[in-house]
């Protein structure tokens, strides 16, 4: 009886200081979001970094903290916290197109696409492994075959954000803008905060594209 007294307030004060710690790292979270969004990418680190000391394994906190360094120019460091990331959730997608972009900007370019080939033979399955070789061979300007991929890899995951934005860019390459259109929105209203694809809206809507008239 003595036993369950001292016990059952102790989980419950538990409970109360993770629910507290859940929101704090969240709103660290948030407002470093916010500040990425204006290119506050050193103020946003900051942010990021506080959400850590909370939350330190959480692959989003590691991502996010990764591309404020990126967008700061210390692409070692984005590289190890992308990594890390990966180490920490093997599926997270903008971590795999992320790590593989850099490589790329670094003149590693043999070496990503080894480490795409690789992530197709382990994840025949993964729609993001799909999206990450459609990237490929954008750089390649093999744009039919880039979006070929794409679609198998929207036949896997119908509502893949990666895989309808890179449909989208090639959308536009290809003189297809209100197609691209339409797929910034169907991402939009799935996830309102992809500020960076809001922004590719907006310069769509400012260069005078519509959505296509029906058939």
């Amino acid at each position: 009886m003595f036993r369950l007294t001292i016990i059952f307030p102790l989980i419950a004060l538990l409970a109360g200081c993770t629910a507290a710690s859940d929101e704090r790292w969240r709103l660290f979270n948030e407002d470093g979001v916010q500040l990425f969004a204006k290119g506050n990418y050193r103020e946003a680190l900051d942010s990021f970094d506080y959400a850590l000391t909370l939350r330190p394994q959480n692959p989003i906190l590691i991502y996010n903290t990764a591309q404020c360094y990126d967008r700061l120019g210390d692409v070692r460091k984005a590289e190890q916290l992308y990594a890390y990331c990966l180490e920490r959730d093997r599926k997270h997608g903008d971590a795999r197109l992320a790590i593989v972009s850099l490589k790329y900007r670094t003149g590693r370019i043999q070496e990503a696409n080894q480490q795409i080939l690789d992530w197709l033979k382990q994840e025949p399955y993964a729609a993001d492994a799909y999206v990450v070789d459609a990237w490929r061979l954008r750089q390649e300007r093999a744009y039919p075959t880039a979006q070929a991929r794409l679609h198998e890899a929207l036949a896997l995951e119908t509502n893949n954000r990666r895989a309808l934005t890179e449909l989208a860019i090639i959308y536009e390459i290809q003189s297809m803008p209100d197609r691209a259109y339409v797929l910034y929105e169907q991402i939009l209203a799935r996830e309102p905060n992809q500020f960076e694809i809001a922004d590719r809206l907006e310069q769509l809507k400012a260069r005078g594209v519509k959505r296509p008239l029906p058939n």
